[in-house]
């Protein structure tokens, strides 16, 4: 059967009273959890097939842009050694050279080049990447140090940033407990009357989950059922009634019970303030779990894709800014091929040198 869309007090009639502060809250919470439900399945799933699309169209474009990348550095190499190559354009083509193999080889695994890479910077490639990686461990502890008072000990391996985040956490965990170990004191009469306030009101909101949960199972138990079609579609609905109440998705209970016509619209206007009270207070962790759960795979996204929160921050727009940016590739790869195809005449290669600065 399909679940309810909408979980909604019915909005009161000439005849009756108007709907409750807490009754229109609840309607309006059921319906932000409802559309942030939606926008975050909608955008998961298009997450999925641009991560797709990713794989079978954008990174061999990119390995076939850099492939002829590393086509340039060899056309590069190659001029370096002609006789009639001047020094100046020498100096030249040894800036390109490096340049382009250092990224090649440092960011796209172009390990090819390293031998070509080494012939021009003596320390070589793979001893420049360990000075460059020890200069940023040095750099990081020094940040850390300065910010948060760490010490490093000579011993300890933080080689990685793994190893380097860990420690650090560790650090400063110690260092927390220390603190509260030291600062800890008495709690006050005031302090300690919250407290209680806050655990009653917790241990209500827990009920108030937990008595919906019974009355569904009640319902819904297949153990009793005699007939066997029956007894399966119970067995059925108990999973969906016991995963919603693991996860403490009160949003779920309440639609599987107008899904399965345990309760209708209007019984819902009979659920008591202070019921509903406790109801508004999960619905509302709710919709900000999943307002967080938008926001960190947008996020995530973003870090992926190397591109603005606002670039794809619907689907649309992240449909959009990834064509874009296949249009572009394509549009380099092209570009890049000919280019190869030009530079490798000597002629051709002399006059646009004349015009490259270092």
């Amino acid at each position: 059967m399909t679940e309810a869309q909408v979980v909604q007090i019915p909005t009161a009639g000439l005849d009756k009273t108007s709907l409750s502060k807490a009754q229109k809250e609840f309607n309006r919470l059921t319906k932000k959890i409802s559309a942030l439900e939606t926008e975050l399945n909608e955008f998961r799933a298009a997450a999925t097939h641009i991560r797709q699309r990713i794989q079978s169209e954008y990174v061999p474009l990119l390995s076939d842009y850099n492939k002829h990348r590393v086509n340039l550095v060899r056309v590069f190499d190659r001029a370096h050694d002609r006789p009639e190559t001047t020094r100046t354009e020498q100096k030249k083509l040894v800036d390109l050279i490096v340049s382009m193999a250092n990224e090649l080889i440092s960011q796209h695994g172009m390990n090819e080049l390293k031998p070509i890479f080494d012939k021009y910077e003596t320390r070589g490639f793979d001893m420049m990447d360990a000075e460059a990686d020890g200069q940023v461990l040095d750099e990081m502890k020094e940040r850390m140090t300065a910010r948060y008072g760490i010490d490093f000990d000579e011993n300890v391996d933080v080689s990685t940033q793994a190893k380097f985040r860990t420690y650090v956490e560790e650090q400063m965990q110690a260092r927390r407990e220390n603190e509260e170990k030291h600062t800890k004191k008495p709690k006050s009469g005031k302090q300690q009357e919250r407290e209680s306030r806050k655990q009653l009101e917790e241990r209500n909101i827990t009920k108030a989950v937990r008595t919906l949960y019974m009355n569904l199972v009640k319902a819904f138990h297949p153990d009793r059922e005699p007939d066997e079609a029956e007894k399966e579609r119970k067995t059925t609905i108990m999973q969906r009634i016991t995963e919603a109440y693991e996860k403490g998705d009160l949003f779920g209970l309440l639609r599987l019970q107008l899904a399965y016509n345990h309760i209708d619209q209007s019984h819902l206007e009979t659920i008591a303030e202070d019921q509903l009270k406790y109801y508004n207070k999960i619905l509302t962790q709710q919709a900000n779990e999943l307002g967080k759960q938008l926001f960190d795979l947008q996020s995530q996204l973003s870090a992926e894709l190397r591109k603005p929160l606002t670039m794809v921050g619907s689907v649309l727009s992240l449909e959009f800014s990834f064509n874009n940016d296949i249009r572009e590739l394509k549009r380099s790869v092209k570009d890049m091929k000919r280019e190869v195809n030009v530079l490798s005449d000597p002629v051709y290669l002399k006059g646009w040198l004349k015009t490259y600065t270092t």
